[in-house]
């Protein structure tokens, strides 16, 4: 069942109103594919704009914060927690890990999607002078704890 539709099939914000408040987590994750020169630079620290992960970083959190102004049927939530853990994998990949936590009436699998994902834009839009041809991929939840529905996780 959509919980995002009523009874007429409308699109409608689901009322969490009766939910009982939870500690609540989830962890998402992106990888960007770049050329090994372009992770090279970026570990090396030599990228004009400056860190390219700590502004990543940064951009993830921001966005976390606002995915209810981002994506139109989220409710706005007050994150406790948003970590971002970005780290080169292999010679041509980083792959951001986001997890955010609150204690809430609601899930917050959309904050970790759209952390990692807005993270992930930014190393592209950072290093795109450089190497246009990166690909953003495998954007996906790992693991969420709390509410109704318990824990998940991906299977391996």
């Amino acid at each position: 069942m959509l919980t995002h539709l009523d009874s007429q099939g409308r699109a409608n914000m689901v009322d969490v109103t009766a939910k009982a408040v939870t500690a609540r987590e989830a962890v998402a994750e992106a990888r960007v594919r770049m050329r090994p020169e372009t992770l090279q630079m970026i570990q090396d620290g030599g990228h004009p704009k400056g860190d390219v992960f700590a502004v990543a970083r940064i951009a993830g959190i921001q966005a976390a914060k606002k995915t209810h102004d981002l994506i139109p049927l989220c409710h706005p939530l007050l994150l406790t927690s948003i970590k971002l853990d970005l780290q080169a994998e292999g010679t041509d990949c980083v792959r951001i890990e986001a997890r955010c936590k609150l204690a809430g009436q609601t899930g917050v699998e959309m904050e970790a999607l759209t952390a990692a994902s807005i993270a992930a834009l930014t190393i592209y839009d950072m290093c795109k002078a450089v190497d246009k041809g990166m690909v953003i991929e495998a954007v996906r939840l790992l693991e969420k704890v709390g509410g109704k529905s318990g824990h998940w996780q991906v299977q391996a």
